[in-house]
């Protein structure tokens, strides 16, 4: 992984001491709430409903054991014991004081982490695949790709002070886990007839209000003139998006106004000024970049574990976890593991301090001491030899990192909601541990299969409901909650935005409904078909009638 060198180092302990002077001035009265709030949101600090949100950078969520167990030392000194991974690869602290945050950044930068551009309107952390480098199916690893990106990024100053926040993700394989269609940027790796290196640019993606799924501007940019023409991008965007209304100032609004066509123009002009300029990439700083994510030290295996195929056919537990957390990887007799944080009655995306120490401790022993934050809110072990696996699962039950449902129906991905986000419309983690109960039966999960189950509890779709297969919007409805679902949604390869299946339900109703919906599915399918092949194939109709006969 990327080790700081002594001017990033520099860098970071010279903002965490200027924030620190920035807090003590605050809180001596010298700085007013709105001189404070653009130099708190610089250095990831938001005030949430009933206290203080900290949000940490993982950049393209790779981490390694050391700073895992320095989160945990946070959440036991600083916190209630706990953090929350969310979606964009990152670590949020839900409970701290605001005099200890420069303690906290203080701390962080003493394992190379800091919590600089996690908010504001700015770039934020540029995600990825969170098998990238070992995936079975990549054409390219990514991660110097983001690694790249993010030094051009940070500390940008041309664009510290966009319209709207920015997201921008990267994929190397041919399956699409990055979700780059609903990303500001999206940058597919691809390679021409000639054999050679190069990004399909999305422009456009994103969820909240006014869900889009990103246009292709470029089928082919190569790879040297990746920074030049990202600078293009967000130039245009900061010339002509808007900045009179927060709800129209996304890129996505101003790709659709103009049109793709004409966006895409306007880059080309633009870009013109910049491509052949300072930031045109070379093979030694691809190389430079590329040199900090090398292969580990994989012992040379001849093939698939015959212990590991023996343990699981003798052992349903194992085989079963082994079927949807295990995964393959590139390098023979060696698998990929994620480690669920999503046993039923947990917050999606919880791990507590205990936790947090023995994914650090599982990491060192079975995977060259390095972690992965997924999209879906899990963690990941990238380097696990085969043989392992069997005492990898048993370390993981004892620590509740091992139930077997990547993937399936509780796999949820979930905001934190109206328990702490003061922007939200209604409480999101309830509903997702009354559905969790509903579905607590791991064979009938297996037998639903792959199915994407998303929660948001405002607008801004933080739990990224457009694009789950089911997708649960918390609404508010004459200050009550309620929940506004959509299906067919897709993050990957086809990426969609999900249509509303019809009024809203109150959150005693939620668990019914979802099970009519899968109800109607199990008896629609055939035998080769998920729950989104079924949807798409049956359209919305049969499960509209099911679910509103049964409910309203």
């Amino acid at each position: 992984m990327y080790i700081y060198d002594e001017y990033d180092q520099r860098i970071v302990e010279e903002r965490v001491a200027q924030f620190r002077d920035q807090t003590r001035r605050y809180l001596a009265g010298e700085l007013t709430d709105p001189e404070f709030l653009p130099l708190r949101l610089q250095n990831g600090l938001y005030v949430q409903r009933y206290a203080p949100m900290l949000r940490i950078a993982i950049p393209y969520g790779l981490i390694s054991s050391t700073q895992m167990r320095k989160l945990a030392f946070i959440a036991r000194e600083y916190d209630k014991g706990y953090a929350h991974f969310s979606t964009r690869q990152n670590v949020q602290f839900n409970w701290p004081a605001l005099e200890d945050v420069p303690d906290i950044l203080a701390h962080l930068a003493e394992v190379q982490m800091h919590a600089i551009q996690t908010s504001g309107n700015c770039i934020r952390n540029t995600t990825t695949d969170q098998f990238a480098g070992v995936a079975a199916d990549e054409l390219v690893d990514p991660r110097p790709w983001c690694e790249i990106i993010r030094q051009w990024s940070t500390f940008h100053p041309e664009f510290a002070f966009l319209p709207r926040k920015f997201k921008i993700a990267v994929n190397g394989a041919t399956e699409d886990r990055a979700a780059i269609g609903v990303h500001d940027i999206g940058l597919n790796v691809v390679k021409n007839d000639a054999g050679e290196i190069g990004f399909r640019v999305l422009v456009g993606g994103g969820l909240g209000r006014t869900p889009m799924v990103g246009s292709e501007i470029n089928a082919f940019l190569p790879w040297q003139h990746l920074l030049s023409y990202l600078d293009a991008i967000l130039r245009v965007y900061n010339r002509y998006g808007r900045r009179d209304n927060k709800y129209k100032a996304r890129i996505k609004i101003l790709v659709k106004a103009l049109t793709p066509a004409v966006f895409a123009e306007r880059v080309e002009a633009e870009w013109q000024h910049t491509k052949d300029g300072p930031t045109t990439l070379t093979e030694d700083e691809l190389k430079r970049v590329a040199t900090h994510f090398s292969a580990p030290a994989y012992e040379t295996l001849r093939g698939d574990d015959d212990a590991y195929l023996a343990q699981r056919q003798a052992d349903k537990g194992f085989n079963n976890w082994a079927l949807r957390n295990v995964h393959a990887h590139k390098v023979p007799g060696y698998a990929a593991v994620t480690l669920s944080l999503k046993p039923t009655a947990v917050a999606p995306g919880d791990a507590n301090d205990r936790q947090l120490d023995a994914a650090a401790e599982l990491a060192d022993r079975f995977s060259f001491g390095e972690l992965r934050v997924t999209h879906q809110q899990n963690l990941v072990l990238a380097d696990v030899r085969q043989a392992d696996l069997h005492a990898l699962w048993q370390a993981a039950k004892e620590q509740g990192f091992a139930t077997p449902n990547i993937g399936l129906l509780t796999d949820i991905i979930c905001c934190p909601g109206g328990d702490f986000c003061s922007l939200a419309n209604a409480k999101s983690i309830p509903i997702a541990e009354a559905i969790q109960r509903t579905f607590d039966d791991l064979d009938y999960l297996h037998d639903i299969g792959d199915l994407d189950l998303n929660i948001s509890g405002c607008m801004n779709a933080c739990g990224h409901h457009h694009v789950g297969h089911i997708g649960i919007l918390g609404v508010d409805k004459k200050g009550a909650e309620f929940y506004q679902v959509s299906l067919g949604g897709e993050s990957g390869r086809n990426a969609a935005i999900g249509k509303i299946l019809g009024p809203s339900f109150a959150a005693e109703e939620m668990p019914a409904v979802v099970t009519k919906v899968v109800d109607v599915y199990l008896e629609k399918r055939t035998p080769e078909e998920n729950f989104i092949d079924t949807f798409q194939r049956i359209g919305m109709d049969p499960f509209k009638e099911r679910v509103y006969a049964a409910t309203h």
